[in-house]
């Protein structure tokens, strides 16, 4: 008789910032909308605890103590938000390092869009980017100010590559457990023609019209299978001729979250982030969940 696999926590990263403490309050909601156990992480740069004996000065101790604050502070909140299985975890070294080692396990990591002593302006190098780019399971990059996560639709980004196809996997989910409705995107301006080429190969298919109704059926397509197994989520489709980051930042006003792929079609394997998910990091004011291939 096999031993049933504990369930994929959700883990979200603290360092005492207003961005961290929005990051909690989400993976609290999520993690009781989920039924799952909460990992509270924070992490504590430096020699580790068995070095510690070595290179005991007084400033190292105080961080010590701030740090374990800022983690006995954020488990509190999270319980006070109606996670019922929250644990907490004071990790040695860098905080990039202790997500990504979680990432291997967790159904779920969130992280703020800028921590302590981060610049004001841009993601390019923050914690948050970091772990976006080289995290195993999905990432919600959360922002100071934001709306609890049962409000609003989700919105999900649809160009009918495998990136996309596990985003929007993931977004009806998540539209299934806040009983929301979904919006799904396909804004086709900036994606290579051969997804409608393969539906249509007639030199007749550059007539506006015809693009038109190709990439409908396209996005028609990637939404058939994740539909009919959430047949409760209201579905919106959008399919524009413009570009996905406007489009989607239309939509994200007044979203619960939204959803996309770490590459879209015609995405560099090498690259860390497209271009889409990389732009939407640094504007978009809602949770932000980015998936990546397995």
């Amino acid at each position: 008789m096999s031993t049933p696999t504990a369930p994929a926590p959700v883990v979200v990263g603290v360092d005492g910032s207003p961005a961290a403490g929005s990051a909690v309050a989400w993976a609290a909601t999520e993690a009781r909308l989920r039924d799952v156990p909460l990992l509270v992480v924070a992490a504590l740069p430096g020699p580790g605890i068995g070095e510690l004996s070595t290179v005991l000065t007084d400033a190292a101790v105080s961080h010590r103590f701030r740090t374990s604050e800022v983690l006995t502070a954020a488990a509190a909140q999270a319980r006070a938000l109606g996670a019922t299985d929250v644990r907490a975890e004071l990790h040695p070294g860098p905080p990039v390092t202790a997500l990504l080692a979680h990432s291997l396990d967790a159904g779920l990591l969130v992280v703020g869009s800028r921590g302590v002593g981060e610049r004001s302006g841009g993601l390019a190098h923050s914690v948050s980017s970091s772990v976006v780019g080289h995290a195993r399971c999905p990432v919600v990059v959360v922002h100071a100010a934001v709306a609890t996560p049962e409000q609003g639709p989700v919105v999900v980004g649809v160009d009918g590559s495998p990136t996309s196809d596990r985003a929007v996997e993931l977004a009806f989910a998540e539209a299934a457990l806040r009983g929301a409705d979904l919006v799904a995107v396909h804004a086709w301006t900036d994606l290579d023609l051969a997804a409608v080429y393969a539906l249509d190969s007639s030199a007749a298919v550059l007539d506006p019209a015809l693009l038109q109704a190709g990439h409908t059926e396209v996005l028609a397509l990637a939404l058939a299978a994740p539909a009919a197994r959430h047949p409760g989520v209201v579905v919106r489709e959008v399919v524009v001729e413009d570009r996905p980051v406007r489009t989607l930042l239309a939509e994200a006003e007044g979203a619960a979250l939204v959803v996309v792929g770490s590459h879209g079609r015609g995405g560099f394997a090498s690259m860390l982030l497209g271009s889409t998910s990389r732009a939407l990091l640094q504007s978009v004011d809602c949770p932000l969940v980015v998936v990546r291939e397995s």
